[in-house]
């Protein structure tokens, strides 16, 4: 990944391939890396794949929010010079995602769902990370996954970093907050573009109901479950994950655009 890394003005971003622009947004813990599969896959298939490092833990307090992340969002777009573009997004990331489709739908030409909050924010507001209490982290990233092994070490040494830093602790309320505040349901009905929502069948944290709500709420909307899989669909089945998408992109002829 190190390779296609790059930095240019404000913004730092992973890059790879030419064609239909696949802008992949990560969640609150989440990096880069944990769209790996996707980075490595699509980019063979006729799509450029961009993953924005978003500024989770760097913006002020006052930009530490869902609408202020797809304020950056737009502005990231527009700085690549995309015209339209087909949004990826796991968790918050997701709910960033649909909250860019809200306020600037002439940018989005589809948009792919995983895990993602935006209608049910035990996500983030549950039970806030406890600072100094490492088992109660690795706990809480191990229930992330169907197979805790997901959680590697160093997983969980990043998720414990993050809990153990003071601002970032703040700033991970102060998301949580702003997802509540920034709940979709009564925007959902009225967006239009097609969905493609992919979710796992035994995620704790955002569970099955509420992807039939999604699915129920949007208009143009098809769901497909990955079975043994938790939060992270395209970290914990890779392979199964890039085949929905790509059977998805296909049906709807994506990659003319």
């Amino acid at each position: 990944m190190d390779k296609h890394y790059k930095k240019e003005g404000k913004y730092s971003y992973f890059e790879a391939g030419e064609g239909t622009p696949i802008v992949i947004l990560h969640g609150l813990m989440g990096g880069l890396s944990n769209f790996d599969g996707v980075a490595q896959y699509f980019p063979t298939k006729g799509y450029k794949v961009v993953i924005p490092d978003l500024p989770i833990y760097t913006q002020s307090i006052l930009k530490t929010n869902v609408k202020s992340f797809a304020k950056y969002v737009k502005d990231f777009i527009n700085f690549k010079g995309f015209d339209k573009v087909i949004l990826l997004g796991n968790s918050l990331g997701g709910h960033i995602a649909l909250y860019h489709t809200k306020l600037y739908p002439e940018k989005v030409a589809g948009l792919v769902i995983t895990g993602s909050s935006g209608l049910y924010e035990s996500a983030m507001g549950d039970s806030y990370p406890r600072r100094g209490d490492y088992e109660y982290i690795k706990k809480k990233s191990e229930d992330v996954f169907y197979d805790p092994k997901i959680a590697t070490p160093d997983l969980i040494d990043e998720v414990y970093a993050t809990a153990n830093d003071r601002i970032k602790l703040i700033k991970t309320l102060t998301i949580a907050k702003s997802a509540i505040r920034h709940n979709m349901a009564k925007d959902l009905p009225k967006m239009t573009v097609e969905t493609c929502i992919i979710w796992g069948k035994n995620d704790s944290v955002t569970p099955p109901n509420v992807a039939e709500e999604f699915d129920k709420l949007l208009p143009n909307s098809t769901l497909y479950w990955i079975d043994k899989c938790g939060h992270a669909a395209m970290m914990e089945h890779p392979e199964e994950f890039n085949e929905i998408l790509e059977e998805w992109l296909t049906k709807k002829n994506f990659s003319s655009i």
